[in-house]
């Protein structure tokens, strides 16, 4: 209700406005296109400018070849066709990098999340719990953003450059004994990130699947608890076109005698998993159905509009506490999160759960409802599947005041596209179409805008990069509107980097 409200305001104010008219071939003849793509590459993945100094350090000039020699390594994050199958996704082959580098995986304890959507926000959650409860955490995480090094994190700090170069270097001499076996990019920092744990020796690490759970890298681990979060549509040519299939490939990360958990979902979903569950011999558990589970939107001073959560479990009582993460959505990531920290509380591994519930405040995590700049105003999101972007703009409707919303959008071509252009059809009063120079997957934004015509009969607009893009958006919001930023992980680490340029400019002249 209060969304159909929003949209039939919007639509009326945002007629009063004429959305700047812009010919997208004359666009691409007046930007260095082929130069901002090579920009951008060498950003995302966090190399050392040399134009930034006439010289730069040996260990810079370390780092920067090491960079060069993963993005060298077959990465089927970026590859247009990839077939899901043994050789492809081969765990063999990883087991044998981790045993060349000493089986760094079996070093540490473990908790391993996978799932459709909020799967990051969750592993943050209770990683924060984890460590503000005194224990020393590591964090695996898939994309990043803006710096590869996001991916692997103790106690919130990045794994350095010089130990990044230094696993590099031992990876690539354990590489050289496995023969005809390469290993990919993400095994290769699945493997990094494994082995920086154990030389650390962290308490525990929360580890995040990438693609799937069955097959994937991460899936060499023995955890201590095993969870997944919201199962929806997503890389549905690779996982499978039914939500049983996916399902199905997530929990073939559950394992023997380690406690399984879930959220609510359909019937058929929760009937897959537990088919997995039983012949992996894991009792699998239910928030919201085996473990007691309720969250309640309010609005209050001093904290505005917020979620309050309550779980309770034979060994928990989490008695309304407040979501840090704006959404519904991440009430139920929330939930999840707690009953991980109540499995391993049981386990022995929660010592100090008062300090643990203070951590859950602070958890704040960029690209996910991130307002990023004020005048005007730009949320990030990194939707990147229908249910998500649903989520995204229930959250904006709760959240944050706007009169109308200008949605700049771009996405992989593998990606269910019709789902998420319907969802942006509720939600966006004008939409730009656009894509990131840095991701061989991003769907063209001419056929996006041709599709999304064709289905809702709604007026779009194109740009052949971000910076364009928001050069239209910003011509034809006044201040109480609201740019926002969404449908995949490249395009808000584009506009990550576009916005913190911006800063720095702005801080240089008033220096």
């Amino acid at each position: 209700m209060v969304m159909a409200k929003k949209l039939r305001r919007s639509k009326t104010l945002i007629n009063k406005k004429v959305m700047p008219k812009i010919k997208t071939r004359s666009v691409k003849k007046a930007l260095p296109v082929r130069a901002a793509k090579a920009a951008s590459r060498r950003a995302v993945h966090s190399r050392v400018a040399p134009a930034a100094k006439p010289e730069i350090s040996p260990e810079e000039r370390a780092y920067n070849k090491a960079i060069d020699y993963l993005m060298a390594q077959t990465d089927y994050e970026r590859m247009r066709v990839v077939r899901y199958n043994t050789t492809t996704f081969n765990l063999d082959r990883m087991r044998l990098l981790l045993k060349y580098l000493g089986d760094p995986h079996t070093r540490f304890k473990s908790v391993h999340i996978a799932g459709t959507k909020g799967k990051g926000s969750t592993c943050h959650m209770l990683a924060a719990m984890l460590e503000a409860g005194g224990l020393k955490v590591g964090l695996y995480t898939s994309p990043h953003l803006v710096d590869l090094r996001e991916r692997i994190r103790i106690d919130g700090r990045m794994i350095t450059p010089a130990e990044l170069t230094h696993w590099v270097k031992r990876v690539d001499q354990a590489i050289g004994k496995m023969g005809s076996e390469k290993p990919t990019f993400f095994e290769i920092l699945t493997a990094i990130g494994f082995c920086h744990f154990a030389q650390q020796q962290v308490d525990i690490a929360v580890v995040e699947t990438g693609l799937g759970g069955r097959l994937d890298s991460t899936n060499v681990i023995t955890p201590e608890v095993a969870a997944i979060t919201s199962i929806s549509y997503d890389h549905t040519s690779i996982l499978g076109h039914t939500l049983e299939r996916i399902a199905e490939e997530k929990a073939g990360i559950f394992k023997k005698d380690v406690p399984a958990l879930t959220v609510m979902q359909p019937a058929s979903v929760l009937a897959a998993m537990d088919r997995i569950a039983v012949k992996a011999q894991a009792r699998l558990e239910v928030v919201g159905g085996d473990i007691e589970f309720s969250h309640r939107f309010e609005v209050a001073r001093p904290l505005g509009p917020h979620i309050r959560v309550t779980l309770n479990s034979a060994t928990s009582r989490f008695e309304q506490l407040v979501v840090p993460l704006i959404g519904e959505h991440q009430a139920i990531n929330c939930g999840l999160a707690l009953a991980i920290l109540d499995k391993l509380k049981a386990r022995g591994l929660v010592t100090d759960e008062v300090r643990a519930l203070e951590g859950l405040k602070q958890v704040e995590i960029e690209g996910r409802l991130e307002m990023v700049w004020r005048d005007p105003r730009v949320v990030l999101d990194g939707a990147h599947n229908a249910a998500s972007v649903q989520a995204l703009f229930r959250g904006i409707s709760q959240y944050i005041p706007y009169d109308s919303m200008v949605v700049i959008f771009g996405c992989n071509y593998d990606k269910d596209v019709d789902g998420m252009l319907e969802q942006v059809s509720h939600g966006a009063d004008k939409v730009i179409f656009t894509q990131t120079g840095n991701n061989p997957k991003a769907a063209s934004p001419d056929e996006l805008a041709a599709r999304y015509v064709e289905r809702f009969g709604r007026m779009a607009q194109v740009a052949p990069d971000f910076r364009a893009a928001m050069s239209i958006a910003t011509r034809a919001i006044s201040r109480e509107d609201l740019i926002t930023v969404t449908g995949s992980f490249y395009l808000v680490g584009e506009a990550k980097i576009f916005f913190a340029s911006r800063a720095n400019r702005l801080n240089g002249l008033a220096n």
